[in-house]
């Protein structure tokens, strides 16, 4: 975590303006997030309602089937995106999501170790790409070559998508000082320094 208190405070559900309440309701409980109370995330970008009503088109595309990354190779480069920009908090929920697409808790912690950690090829590839794509935004010739290798192109435009995406959500979340949701623990390796 970057910040130990959020610099745009999450609102809560009696602060909300109707347009706010609007775009959280199918957030919430029984909507499209599992039974629970709004993330962090969400009732931070309710501030602005119209781009998170954009956000989340944009991130529902990434997380759904229409994403031709299985769900378990797409976790891993949002992972890896997670843990190299140092954010905290996109670590921790995706550390659930991932287990429950198919990670083991080993290879989760091999993710931060990188693409030489005991990987496939194919996931040594995803993994060299989301490197390349935060170092440089760009996946150089050979890794490109592998990603096509054991995808296909539009899996491989996936890759650039989703660490993308997940790039600006990590931006965000480390900017803003979004905080953990109650339950949570966040990882020793990802505690500021």
């Amino acid at each position: 975590m970057r910040l130990d208190q959020p610099r745009v405070k999450p609102l809560s559900e009696d602060a909300l303006s109707p347009e706010q309440a609007d775009v959280l309701a199918p957030l919430g409980a029984g909507g499209v997030i599992p039974a629970g109370p709004v993330l962090n995330i969400f009732r931070t970008l309710a501030h602005a309602p119209n781009a998170l009503k954009a956000f989340l088109a944009w991130g529902n595309y990434v997380l759904s089937k229409r994403n031709d990354l299985p769900a378990r190779e797409r976790e891993i480069v949002i992972l890896r995106t997670g843990y190299l920009c140092k954010s905290g908090y996109e670590w921790t929920q995706h550390v659930e999501i991932g287990l429950r697409c198919g990670l083991t808790v080993d290879e989760i912690a091999r993710i931060k170790a990188g693409s030489e950690a005991g990987w496939s090829r194919p996931e040594a590839a995803l993994i060299r790409a989301a490197d390349e794509l935060n170092a440089d935004q760009f996946i150089g010739n050979q890794t490109w070559s592998d990603l096509l290798e054991h995808f296909s192109e539009k899996q491989a435009m996936d890759v650039v998508f989703t660490a993308g995406q997940y790039t600006q959500v990590c931006m965000m979340l480390n900017t803003f000082g979004v905080q953990l949701d109650p339950g949570q623990t966040l990882d020793p390796d990802l505690r500021k320094t």
